[in-house]
Parts: C-alpha cells; sequence; structure tokens
C-alpha cells in the first residue's frame, strides 16, 4: 500500500529541502542540500525561490522574471548535449524583449518544471518551445496592460527594450519594479499573439552555448562530476548474462576489504558501498572473481537473427494496405525486390551511466540523467511503492545519452542501494563492460522492399515488410524497466511494450506513388532493447534509399533527377536541389577510385527535411574503402541557434557514418561479447570524414526538432556511394569493407 500523500506544506518542505536546486549551466557549487549533519551550501542564484510545478497551462510553469532582474525558462526536457538550453533560452528572450544575457534556465526538475514527459523524438523545440514562446508572449502582454494602466496609455502605444517598457511620453518602468516580486499570476490564454519573424533580435543569432565552454576546459557539468557532502561510493556488478542467476558469494571476503561499509545482496542484485570510489571497484573486482552463476546460453544466434525474425513473428500488422499492389508491381515493366537488415546498436556512451540518489525520512531525492524526470519518478514510486510527492528527481546532463540507454537503470539501482543508508547520499556508476553489456539497445531491423515502375521512372506500387523489436521499454511507470529490478527477490515482473510505431517510422515513402503498402512484424528477440536515436527511421531509410538508388540503377536515371522527378513537396525539392548546387553534383569529378551516394528523407515524414550527399575513396589493393566527406542540407523550418543546429546535424552525420560502417553488438551463446571499445569500436577522429552542412532557414514557419534528421539518410548515401564505387551492393548493415566483391570491380 502507498504512502499516504504530503500536505502542501509538507510537500513544500520537502522541496526546500531535499536535494538542490539546478539552475542554468553550473553544476558547482551546489544550490543546496541539506541533510542531518551536512553543510549547507549557497545557491549560484539565491534571489530563485523553490517553487513547486502545479500547472502547465499556467505562465510562471515556463516563465518566472525574477526580483533582482532576471528572466527564468522553466522546461521539462533534459538538456542532452542537443543545446536546448541556449534555444529555449532565446526564444523566451525575443518574445520578452530581454537580453539573453539576463536569462537563466532551470529544466528537467520534477520539484519545479512542468510534466513533458521524455525529452526524445526531437520534439523538444517544437513542444517546450512553442510553449515557452506562448507563455512569454502572455507575460509580454500582460506587462504592457500593466504599465498602461499606470500611465493611462494603450498598450500598443509601449515599446520594450532589455525588460524597460517606454511609453511615447518618456515615461519608463522595468518589468522587475513594475511587478515588484510578485509572479506573472494566471493560465496562457492564447489571446497573445507571438512576435513576427521579421522584428527578430535574438532568435536566428549563433549565440554561445555555456556547457560546450564547460566540456572544452574540463569544468564540472556532468552527473559524473557531482560530489555531495558525506556521499558513499557504490558498485553493482550485474549478472554476466539475461539468465543468469546468482548461486553463491563469500561477502565476508568483501566486507573485509579496505574501505568497504556494506555488500548488498537482494536475490541476483549485487552492490558493494565503500568510503572512497575506488575501493569500491577493487570490491567490484572482487566479488566479479568470487561470485558463481547459473546460466542458460542464449538461443538465438546472430547468424540465425534474420530467418529467426521472418519465421517466428506470426500474423502482421497492416500499417497501410492498397489493394492489389502484389499485382501491380508484378505487372510493371521494372520491377524490383531486396532485403535489408540492421544489427542491434548500442549506445555506447563516453561516461558509464551514473546516478546519485538520497533517502531521508521516506523522502527520496535523485540526480539522473534521464530523458524523462517525471516518468522516472513514476517508475521509482512503483519500485518502492512510495507516493510520487514523496519523491524528487532532478535532471543532470549525462555523458553521452542518444535515447534510452543506462541512465535510468542505474537511477533506480542508486535509489535502491541509498534505502539502505538513510541519510546518506550515494554515487553509483556503473563499469564499462556494464555499460556494453547491460544497456537496452537499438533493436536489429530486417526489411524486404518491393516495387514497380515504368519505363519513364515513375514509381507505381511499392511494399514494405518491416520485422522489428521494441522500440521503447523506457521506465514509465513500471518497476519491471529497471533491469536490476528482475533480479530482486522476488523479481519484478518485466512487460515488453509494443510502440510498434518507433518500428515503422519512416517506412511509408514520401515519395509519390500510387500504391504503397506497409506490414509489421513485431518480433521478440533475444537481446535487451529500446530506444535509440531515431528508433527505426534509422533503418527503414537505410532500406528504403538503398532499394531506391537500385532501382535508379535499374532504370539508367540520374539520383537527383529521379527523386526530384518523384517529389511533390516543394520543400523536399529544394532541399535535394540545394545538395546537388552545394556539393557540385553536376560537376563531380568521377573516377576509378571513388564514389558518389545520395540520398534524401524528412524525419518522420513530418518533421526536418534533410538529403546528404556522401564521398568514398576506394584502395582496391589494400581491400579497404574510406568515408572522404559528407554534404548535408537540412530544412528544420525557423533557425532558432544556427550553429546549434549545424551542431545538432553534424553530429547526427558522424554517429551514423559511425554506426553505418563500422558497429555491431557481438553476442554469442555465453551473452554480450561486445563489453568495451576493443570489441564494439566506433569511428575515430583519424577516419572521421570532412562535414559540410548547409541550413535553409524559413523563418516564416515553425521550427521542428532536427536532432535525428540525418541518422537513416547517411547510412543510405555511405552504401550508394560505395555501389557507385565498387558495383557491390552491401544490404546489411554495416558497411564493412570485407562485405565488397572486390573480385568484381574492374
Amino acid at each position: 500500500m502507498k504512502e499516504q500523500h504530503l500536505t502542501d506544506t509538507g510537500r513544500r518542505s520537502f522541496l526546500k529541502t531535499a536535494g538542490h536546486l539546478m539552475i542554468g549551466f553550473n553544476l558547482l557549487p551546489l544550490a543546496f542540500c541539506q541533510t542531518k549533519g551536512a553543510q549547507q551550501e549557497s545557491p549560484r542564484y539565491p534571489g530563485i525561490p523553490v517553487r513547486p510545478h502545479i500547472d502547465n497551462k499556467l505562465i510562471d510553469s515556463w516563465i518566472r522574471l525574477d526580483a533582482e532582474g532576471y528572466l527564468t525558462v522553466l522546461s521539462g526536457k533534459q538538456e542532452l548535449g542537443q543545446g536546448i538550453k541556449i534555444a529555449l533560452i532565446q526564444i523566451a528572450a525575443e518574445e520578452l524583449d530581454i537580453s539573453p544575457d539576463r536569462c537563466r534556465i532551470i529544466n528537467s526538475d520534477t520539484g519545479q518544471t512542468a510534466n513533458e514527459g521524455f525529452t526524445a523524438g526531437s520534439n523538444s523545440v517544437e513542444g517546450s518551445g512553442k510553449a515557452i514562446r506562448n507563455a512569454a508572449a502572455e507575460a509580454r502582454l500582460r506587462l504592457l496592460k500593466m504599465a498602461a494602466e499606470r500611465w493611462g496609455t494603450e498598450p500598443n502605444s509601449l515599446s520594450v527594450k532589455d525588460g524597460i517598457i517606454r511609453s511615447p511620453s518618456g515615461d519608463e518602468i522595468s518589468y522587475w519594479k513594475l511587478l515588484e516580486g510578485k509572479i506573472i499570476e494566471g493560465a496562457v490564454t492564447g489571446e497573445a499573439i507571438p512576435k513576427n519573424f521579421q522584428n527578430y533580435q535574438y532568435v536566428g543569432q549563433a549565440l554561445k552555448r555555456d556547457d560546450i565552454e564547460k566540456m572544452a576546459k574540463g569544468e564540472s557539468h556532468f552527473i559524473h562530476d557531482l560530489r555531495l557532502p558525506g556521499m558513499l561510493h557504490a558498485r553493482v556488478l550485474h549478472p554476466p548474462s539475461y539468465s543468469a542467476r546468482l548461486d553463491s558469494l563469500n561477502s565476508n571476503q568483501v566486507e573485509s576489504m579496505p574501505g568497504i561499509i556494506k555488500v548488498i545482496r537482494n536475490g541476483s542484485f549485487l552492490a558493494v558501498v565503500a568510503e572512497r570510489e575506488y575501493q569500491a571497484v577493487k570490491a567490484w573486482e572482487a566479488m566479479k572473481s568470487l561470485a558463481t552463476w547459473k546460466k542458460s546460453p542464449i538461443e538465438t544466434l546472430p547468424g540465425q537473427l534474420m530467418d529467426s525474425m521472418k519465421n517466428t513473428s506470426g500474423t502482421p500488422e497492416e500499417v497501410q494496405m492498397s489493394e492489389g499492389i502484389i499485382e501491380k508491381i508484378e505487372k510493371a515493366p521494372l520491377k524490383h525486390q531486396a532485403e535489408y537488415f540492421r544489427p542491434y546498436h548500442m549506445h555506447a556512451s563516453m561516461g558509464p551511466s551514473c546516478s546519485v540518489a538520497l533517502w531521508e525520512e521516506n523522502l527520496l531525492t535523485v540526480w539522473t540523467a534521464t530523458q524523462g524526470v517525471y516518468p522516472m519518478r513514476a517508475t521509482l514510486a512503483d519500485l518502492f511503492s512510495l507516493d510520487e510527492d514523496k519523491i524528487r528527481c532532478i535532471g543532470v546532463p549525462g555523458s553521452g545519452c542518444y535515447g534510452h540507454n543506462g541512465a535510468d537503470d542505474v537511477s533506480g539501482e542508486a535509489a535502491l542501494i541509498a534505502k539502505e543508508f538513510p541519510g546518506k547520499p550515494i554515487r553509483l556508476q556503473w563499469m564499462r563492460e556494464s555499460e556494453h553489456q547491460w544497456e537496452p539497445y537499438g533493436t536489429a531491423m530486417a526489411f524486404q522492399l518491393s516495387a514497380g515502375m515504368d519505363a519513364d521512372g515513375n514509381l507505381l506500387a511499392w511494399e514494405t515488410k518491416i520485422w522489428s523489436d521494441s522500440h521503447s521499454t523506457r521506465p514509465n511507470g513500471r518497476a519491471g524497466s529497471f533491469v536490476s529490478a528482475r533480479h530482486l527477490e522476488p523479481p519484478v515482473e518485466f512487460r515488453k511494450g509494443g510502440f510498434s510505431g518507433g518500428s515503422y517510422r519512416n517506412g511509408i515513402p514520401e515519395y509519390s506513388i500510387p500504391a504503397k503498402q506497409l506490414l509489421l512484424y513485431n518480433y521478440s528477440g533475444p537481446l535487451r532493447t529500446s530506444s535509440l536515436r531515431g528508433l527505426g527511421a534509422y533503418g527503414n531509410t537505410f532500406a528504403m534509399e538503398s532499394f531506391l538508388d537500385e532501382l535508379i540503377n535499374k532504370a539508367e536515371k540520374d539520383p537527383v533527377e529521379f527523386r526530384l522527378k518523384n517529389l511533390e513537396d516543394p520543400r523536399a525539392k529544394t532541399v535535394v536541389e540545394t545538395l546537388a548546387e552545394k556539393s557540385g553534383w553536376k560537376t563531380r569529378q568521377k573516377s576509378t577510385s571513388n564514389g558518389f551516394g545520395i540520398a534524401y528523407s524528412r524525419y518522420k515524414n513530418s518533421t526536418s527535411y534533410f538529403a546528404v550527399l556522401a564521398e568514398v575513396e576506394i584502395d582496391k589493393g589494400a581491400k579497404a574503402y574510406k568515408l572522404k566527406k559528407l554534404t548535408g542540407v537540412i530544412d528544420s523550418g525557423l533557425v532558432i541557434n544556427p550553429d546549434g543546429l549545424k551542431n545538432q546535424t553534424e553530429g547526427g552525420m558522424i554517429q551514423s557514418a559511425s554506426w553505418s560502417m563500422m558497429e555491431e553488438v557481438v553476442y554469442d551463446q555465453g551473452g554480450i561479447v561486445s563489453k568495451d571499445w576493443t570489441s564494439f569500436p566506433i569511428i575515430r577522429m583519424l577516419d572521421a570524414p570532412e562535414v559540410e552542412v548547409h541550413l535553409i532557414d524559413r523563418p516564416d514557419t515553425s521550427p521542428m526538432g532536427a536532432g535525428e534528421a540525418a541518422m537513416g539518410p547517411v547510412a543510405a548515401a555511405i552504401a550508394n556511394a560505395i555501389f557507385d564505387a565498387t558495383g557491390s551492393r552491401i544490404r546489411h548493415l554495416p558497411l564493412k569493407a570485407e562485405k565488397i566483391d572486390w573480385d568484381a570491380i574492374s
């Protein structure tokens, strides 16, 4: 039975005393953390009170004008390195006519910010940005009305510069003096009209990000850097494989080691707590050598995976149907069919997952790199049968993310350990092999594409079949989503979510085709899976744009002209045309040692447009190839911060190149083999291609998410470039050089 709800007074007291206030781009010094016997530290912005979030419709849930002359923006979205903080500040500063230098941001904190679910799907600017823009516009209108009433004039006669309202007669008053320390009360009504883009001062400017400067200088920024008074250090020993169960452990031998405070054993959940981190690491190594496990082999091995998908998935989900499509394909003058495969991919975060948790008098605070603090809170409440009002989750950036990695699991484990040590902050960091072996992967996927077209290169009919495991097992109120909850005694049941929409994301061609059909086969595979950047869009776009390139070659058409002929959306055409212009497509220098490949996609068929050209260089003697250059063009509507958009796009292009050319999770009957950077290599700086990104700014349209737009097109473009250079088509990722038919190259 869950604990009773805290009273409003008790909740406010908890929010003021449990945890610290995460504001702006600074992690240390801590805002405040009061525990018995712990020294209280001052917040960076002492004028900002900790006010619980109440209602998403209230202005004060998104915008606060602080007494000392600052604007505080509040967002439920987590900073994942995508630069969302500076973008949201620019949006708010623009609508309120306040210099961004006067602005700071609180984000992703169940004690203060709105519940915006998960930071995922490139939705932050579209979702949080829209809410903040509307709230800021409403706040500005109300402030102008207040000033107009004071001066006996009309609001539309007033002007604002850096938070100072001016009347035609020369009267001046600041927002802050006008409010006299009070909040702007009331809901966002929609009465206020946001500023016209022609009057923008800050939106569209390449404002610098403080977090990048901190990272460059090696200053405290990540959850890994967080230190609290009296903090203890922990390590968890995960089982060697999914089905393994703990048989025995001589814990006395571990507990006798220097600095070790306790070995925690609950079912197959094993953890050690120490005074210092290195002591915890040494104890972890000792536990690993002493523990014995009962194991069961993984039955479906990598070589059997594609056949297993196609033979065990059952009745398909009919996502989109077209009567008689198979006959239309068969009767087409030109027809083609091909199969493609994407392996399991891992997030492979640079910093192993980390969290800090504190229990005190039935109150739990967790500092976490999760992508959803409210879903995390709900899941912790389920795990501990605790009322959600007694849990506060504070988002802190993690070193690497791109979806549902180990950040949620480590947060649940830190809380489990902290419950054993009331009043003591517990810092838990995973070991590298735990990160590689136990994070939820992006699922393997299989694709079968069939299409028919006429002799002039007009697409007539297209069928897509997809086989995929789940793309979302995020913690969202069910404790079984925490992997270690399944190892407790008794174990917490895990029920895999469906979220099949992630499987067929970008699976339906955007091209103008009279008959389209998509069938999805849901598959339960041998490895743990969840959200990875782009979900199914990466694999679907790789398969689709590779298949399209095969059709183009079969019809002996130009890749640019073919796409333009079969696209209707003017913005899609402009992206492809701009790519051809910027990359010098018509004047490219073709030789026997290089190849060029093009790919295009509109992410989710509804957000950012992206086209890319890949150039590869072939070394036939060494039987190797090198990705020389990637040129991309992106249309994300209104550009908030051009540097931020370029950074997001470049990062996506490089990560996709790494996934596509070399990354795959290797496993055998005994479990995951890819335990480190040697067994799971990623692209290094020496092998990274030259990257060139061109932006199409459309200030008269809404901004769109861009973080995941580049993933799929880059994979296909590289595959198409390899074919252009070698005549060898690689349909199974990764695009390793040994898959090229070198003997067939003239």
